[in-house]
């Protein structure tokens, strides 16, 4: 419902990256201004995509993931693909890493199940390279945020909130649904913006690669 947002988004906040989850990926384009479209998943009724800056980028890599499926996911809405992953040269700094789209299973399911995906997404993208990645989307996941952060803490990654709510189009399910996790990278700031068609409010990060300050 929000394609039509794309190019403004990328001109009013020069992005680099672009991730997007529940769209129809058959009518995405294949370029949106000064952006590529890297690869989107081809099974899903709401698919993942990513699109990178020409300029600033190489995509090295790109695969697409299934995870363990809800009960939703099998009967009402099939579902395979909820992770897509793409490993990136950055031309300015001549450092890999991995940026991904995420979306986990509807709020029908266990938050349990919701953790087993995301642990198995960050062991994905980990077998894509062991490179800084940062893993942006839908984690259907608007409480006990705190007990996750714990959980994922342990495995090395970090959990980032967005300043405000992302998601407000319901009394009952409002929260922050879109956030961030990552390892191997500073999130300087996640950024909720104006909503648009869409029934969630897109998150702006801004990050960078400790790949650097490592070497050194």
């Amino acid at each position: 419902m929000a394609s039509a947002e794309l190019a403004g988004l990328i001109d009013t906040y020069d992005l680099d990256l672009l991730c997007l989850q529940e769209c129809d990926t058959k009518l995405l384009p294949a370029e949106v201004g000064p952006m590529k479209l890297a690869d989107a998943t081809k099974l899903n009724r709401l698919g993942l995509a990513i699109y990178y800056r020409t300029e600033r980028f190489t995509p090295l890599e790109t695969k697409t993931f299934e995870l363990k499926k809800s009960l939703h996911d099998i009967i009402a809405s099939p579902t395979h693909e909820r992770l897509i992953g793409t490993r990136f040269l950055d031309n300015e700094t001549g450092h890999e890493f991995i940026a991904a789209s995420f979306h986990a299973s509807p709020l029908t399911a266990l938050n349990s199940l919701r953790r087993n995906q995301i642990k198995a997404a960050h062991e994905a993208l980990k077998a894509m390279g062991d490179l800084p990645h940062v893993m942006v989307g839908d984690y259907n996941y608007p409480l006990f945020q705190k007990g996750l952060g714990k959980r994922i803490g342990k495995t090395g990654y970090d959990l980032s909130l967005s300043d405000r709510r992302t998601y407000t189009r319901y009394k009952i399910f409002t929260g922050h649904f879109d956030f961030v996790t990552s390892v191997g990278m500073v999130i300087d700031n996640v950024e909720t913006l104006p909503i648009g068609a869409s029934d969630h409010l897109p998150i702006l990060v801004t990050a960078s690669s400790t790949a650097k300050e490592q070497a050194a």
